[in-house]
C-alpha cells in the first residue's frame, strides 16, 4: 500500500468529491424499518446506519438524520419491525426511501405485502425472508464530543420475535450468503451483497 496518507479534520470538511466516512465504515447492513403511527398508518423506510448491539436480550438499532416518520412512529407506539433487504428486493427497498407525504403507505407504493406481527402490531414485509419484531428500548439524541445536541436520533429496540425462511437454515445453521443481503457502501449509489466465495473462517484465540 502507498505510504502517503490523505488527512482531513471533519469539522473543516473532507475536500473530496464525496464524504468517505460511509464508504470506509462499510458495507453496512440495511435497517429496513416498518412502523406505524398512533392512527395505525404504516410506514416503511431503509436506514443505512444500522446494526446489532447485544446478544441477550438481542438489541438492534438504527440512526436517523432528523426526526423522521420512523422515529416519530416508534416513539409513539413503542414498537417496530426490521426486515432483511435482499438482492431480490433491492429495487423495492430503494423505492421505500422516496420522500412522500406523511401517511402515504410505502408498502403499497413498493408493491409489498404487509403482515401484522405476532408480538407487535407493526407490519412485516412478507416478501422478506427474515423479520425481527422489536419493542423500543431507547431513543437517544446524539451529541457532539462537547455535549451539543445534534439532529440525529439513535433508536434501539429489543428483538422479541424472529421469523426466518427455513430455506436459509441448513442443518439448523443460518446461511448468511444464501439470503443475499443488500449492504450499503459509499458514494450516492453503491451497494454490495455477499457471496460464499468471499468467506473465510477464523477461530478466536480464547476458543482454540
Amino acid at each position: 500500500m502507498s505510504t502517503k496518507r490523505y488527512y482531513y479534520e471533519p469539522a473543516d470538511g473532507h475536500g473530496l468529491p464525496h464524504d468517505p466516512l460511509n464508504a470506509i465504515i462499510g458495507p453496512r447492513p440495511i435497517g429496513w424499518i416498518a412502523s406505524y403511527d398512533s392512527l395505525g398508518k404504516r410506514n416503511l423506510a431503509p436506514y443505512s446506519f444500522f446494526n446489532c448491539f447485544n446478544y441477550r436480550p438481542p438489541i438492534i438499532g438504527f440512526a436517523s438524520s432528523g426526526w423522521k416518520d420512523s422515529v416519530r412512529n416508534i416513539v409513539e407506539t413503542k414498537e417496530f419491525v426490521w426486515n432483511l433487504a435482499t438482492r431480490e428486493l433491492a429495487e423495492q427497498m430503494n423505492e421505500t426511501s422516496a420522500s412522500i407525504p406523511h401517511g402515504e403507505d410505502e408498502f403499497v407504493r413498493a408493491g409489498l405485502t404487509a403482515v401484522v406481527g405476532q408480538k407487535v402490531k407493526a407490519s412485516l414485509v412478507a416478501e422478506s425472508p427474515v423479520n425481527f419484531e422489536c419493542r423500543l428500548s431507547q431513543c437517544i439524541q446524539l451529541t457532539t464530543a462537547n455535549g451539543t445536541a445534534i439532529d440525529t436520533w439513535l433508536v434501539l429496540g429489543e428483538v422479541v420475535a424472529v421469523h426466518i425462511d427455513e430455506s436459509l437454515l441448513i442443518e439448523g445453521i443460518y446461511q448468511t450468503a444464501l439470503a443475499k443481503p443488500v449492504l450499503r457502501a459509499g458514494g450516492p449509489s453503491a451497494y454490495y451483497t455477499i457471496d460464499e466465495a468471499q468467506r473465510f473462517d477464523m477461530v478466536r484465540p480464547d476458543a482454540r
